[in-house]
């Protein structure tokens, strides 16, 4: 997809982008090129399918990476936005890819079937030291920021390597009351659909066959987090999505599920609330008790860590302006 011819010709680099719309990559009217060279002090030229970069070569080289990821992106993603290509720039110049363009090898979480994963974001690159450094990570921000897809890459990694038996993956179902008695099927059939992100999220990582058979042989288990009580799960990597929706009560009986060798994260955003009758989030209580605990790590992502199309990221500003205004 991405083809380099090595020409250095007094500091210039050529890039030869193959089977990529050169449009797409450079943006409409050249704008990820005009993004590109206001950040980095480089001058940027097409021609035809070619790409000249001129700078010193140290500039160069990260210009040479930015293009790397970009096309990355591009190729996983199907499109590139502006908001994609700002957030790679601030990657590059954070040091958090290697001089080759490729994520930095230590910051690689798992090697998925449409490629590397890894953070991409100054906050995902937090949550990465936030879950290697402690055993309970939290992870609260704003929708579309990784915090779900690089969980279920941590977890998927663990069990990969061995480091862990199973992967167990929950979230409130607060649609259906938790009274799932009362619907027809199955206890698969009944949940699923409350549980459909964490299976969108596994399906973007993992081949169908390989996903069935993990589930099948209970190395990976995905159940509401009602059912999570009475439990202690040694030798596993918990994740709890959506914990803002958990009460005070079922988060402490979730975080005292963790046995030996285990290792859990807690996702959320607070600002996306369902319980009913005014109840305390289990999160916001867990986040004000827990902050200073040693062994439990908080990582707040914010609007610039969205890696979803950029209306997203725009939605949630004006939705945080609104309710600014409401609370003035």
């Amino acid at each position: 997809m991405y083809k380099i011819t090595m020409l250095f010709l007094d500091m210039e680099k050529i890039i030869e982008l193959k089977s990529i719309e050169l449009a797409d990559m450079l943006g409409i009217g050249d704008q990820h090129i005009k993004l590109i060279e206001s950040s980095i002090p480089v001058s940027i030229s097409a021609r035809g399918g070619r790409l000249s970069i001129n700078g010193n070569d140290d500039d160069i080289q990260k210009v040479d990476s930015l293009f790397k990821e970009m096309s990355g992106t591009f190729s996983s993603k199907g499109a590139l936005h502006s908001t994609d290509v700002s957030n790679l720039i601030k990657l590059i110049k954070t040091n958090s890819t290697s001089s080759n363009g490729t994520i930095n090898k230590n910051n690689i979480v798992y090697k998925s079937r449409k490629g590397v994963i890894g953070p991409r974001t100054k906050g995902q690159v937090s949550f990465l030291e936030n879950v290697i450094q402690n055993d309970i990570a939290f992870g609260i921000g704003p929708a579309g920021t990784g915090k779900t897809f690089l969980s279920m890459a941590f977890a998927l990694s663990s069990l990969e390597e061995n480091e862990v038996d199973r992967i167990i993956l929950c979230r409130p179902a607060v649609e259906a009351g938790e009274n799932l008695g009362f619907l027809p099927g199955d206890l698969k059939e009944k949940v699923d659909p409350y549980l459909s992100p964490l299976y969108d999220a596994l399906d973007a990582l993992l081949p169908k066959k390989k996903l069935g058979a993990l589930i099948e042989n209970k190395n990976i288990e995905i159940v509401p987090l009602a059912y999570m009580r009475g439990r202690t799960l040694d030798n596993a990597f918990i994740i709890l999505d959506e914990a803002q929706n958990s009460t005070a009560m079922q988060m402490k009986m979730f975080l005292t599920r963790l046995g030996m060798g285990s290792k859990a994260i807690i996702n959320g955003d607070t600002t996306q609330i369902d319980l009913a009758g005014n109840k305390l989030s289990g999160l916001i209580q867990a986040k004000n008790i827990l902050q200073d605990v040693e062994g439990i790590g908080f990582t707040y992502f914010d609007e610039s860590d969205i890696v979803r199309h950029p209306l997203v990221k725009k939605i949630i500003v004006a939705y945080d302006e609104n309710d600014q205004k409401n609370r003035d």
